[in-house]
């Protein structure tokens, strides 16, 4: 009951229900929803009911992609575009790349591993984790700018990346257990 008032108060009543002062129920229940991390983007967006225009659209779904090289053990080339906030395993994975990720990104393993091929590049991704680290140092062919492709998210700043797939890669399963993206 209460799920179904809340839905029909919208975002303007999200956004302001930290504003105003609620009653000891309302408010146990109301405000964690509005301190929640994943919803506050979602103040913040217009909704409508109207058709969507398809020109708005495409310039956002635009500014919402970023440009990423994939350089494959031969040398070529394939470019692609990545939403922001998606792994570089499972961009390579949705445009056919040859980037295995044996263990789905849960970093239990080296064979999505990558070149960042441009120094600054590399330096603008966040440190890798001591558990990427320790997933690095099993890595075949690695580099000083190597990094696991599940760990590299899109966003602006790298917009433009070009990865190369190193010659090989180690998986340990013993079946040769390559899986099929979802």
């Amino acid at each position: 009951m209460f799920t179904l008032k809340l839905s029909k108060l919208g975002a303007h009543a999200i956004k302001n229900c930290l504003k105003a002062p609620l009653a000891s129920t309302a408010r146990t229940l109301l405000v964690p929803l509005c301190r929640n991390e994943n919803l506050l983007p979602l103040i913040h967006q217009r909704f409508s009911t109207a058709a969507p225009d398809k020109a708005f659209e495409k310039q956002n779904e635009e500014k919402e992609k970023i440009s990423v090289t994939f350089v494959d053990k031969d040398g070529e080339e394939k470019y692609i575009r990545v939403p922001v906030g998606m792994s570089m395993l499972e961009a390579a994975h949705e445009n056919d790349i040859e980037l295995e990720g044996a263990c789905e990104g849960s970093l239990a393993c080296s064979t999505c591993h990558v070149i960042v091929m441009d120094p600054n590049h590399y330096n603008k991704l966040e440190d890798p984790t001591d558990e990427e680290n320790d997933m690095l140092d099993l890595a075949f062919g690695l580099t000083e700018t190597s990094r696991l492709g599940c760990q590299i998210i899109a966003h602006p700043d790298i917009d433009g990346i070009r990865l190369a797939l190193p010659a090989a890669t180690r998986n340990f399963a013993v079946d040769g257990y390559k899986p099929k993206p979802h």
